[in-house]
């Protein structure tokens, strides 16, 4: 209802000041374009069904702009999305499609999104995926990202980083360095060296790259995801996160 009532003032001025110009002179006088301006109320008031019409096509035609933005966005960015080493790899790596997720260990939305992941790999043998440290929700998901990411320069399997990140994200309470570290300690991580590792550049710079990506893709919040060359904002779920990886693999949400 809202939308529609945001579309009327948008298809009035249309109809007043869209119209193209014959000549260098003004098409109308100001009689004739209150005459006008009359009709296409009386018009809206008597069909505001109109209105909502309008308002599906606009959503529609900025749904397609979007698409195409995120197309290019990833096309430019492709080989950092899917191939950086900077991420971290579970399931098949030789998969055929690829879902990279963005996520932050203090976004309970992302907990659900872990089930559907672990649904998704159990379910696909030639699902690969992909998963991004990006903590935007203050400094202890920084704190959090930052162990994680020591996690993985130690970890070349993925398979004791992904043990971490089910013990870190199933935990109770917010997420920081003390529990990502217990969570770490959890999974048989070399303490020694993983807060050696935690200082190195390598940290940093991986953040700065999972940023960078986010912001070229149009991503503010947690999870999102790059699946072939569509961009999925938030925790849509198993069966959408289904139809996407579909849509990468064979063109239609059902193969």
């Amino acid at each position: 209802m809202s939308a529609a009532r945001f579309a009327a003032p948008a298809l009035l001025a249309f109809a007043l000041g869209a119209m193209p110009a014959l000549a260098s002179e003004p098409t109308f006088s100001d009689a004739q374009r209150k005459e006008i301006e009359s009709i296409v109320r009386g018009y809206l008031l008597s069909h505001p069904e109109v209105l909502e019409e309008v308002s599906a096509e606009l959503n529609k035609r900025q749904a397609l702009a979007e698409a195409e933005k995120h197309k290019a966005a990833i096309a430019e960015n492709a080989d950092t999305i899917f191939n950086s080493p900077r991420g971290v790899t579970i399931g098949n790596r030789a998969g055929d499609v690829t879902m990279v997720e963005f996520f932050d260990y203090n976004c309970g939305y992302c907990k659900r999104a872990m089930i559907d992941m672990m649904a998704l790999l159990k379910d696909d043998p030639k699902l690969k995926v992909v998963l991004k440290e990006f903590p935007v929700l203050g400094p202890t998901s920084m704190e959090a990202a930052q162990v994680a990411i020591a996690v993985r320069m130690q970890d070349a399997t993925g398979q004791k980083y992904l043990d971490f990140h089910q013990k870190l994200l199933n935990g109770r309470g917010q997420a920081d360095k003390a529990r990502a570290m217990a969570a770490a300690k959890d999974a048989g991580l070399d303490m020694a060296r993983l807060e050696k590792d935690m200082a190195s550049p390598e940290v940093r710079a991986t953040i700065e790259e999972n940023f960078k990506l986010a912001e070229a893709m149009g991503m503010n919040g947690t999870p999102s995801y790059v699946i072939g060359n569509q961009v999925v904002i938030g925790a849509v779920g198993h069966s959408t996160l289904r139809e996407k990886i579909n849509i990468a693999r064979c063109g239609k949400p059902s193969c």
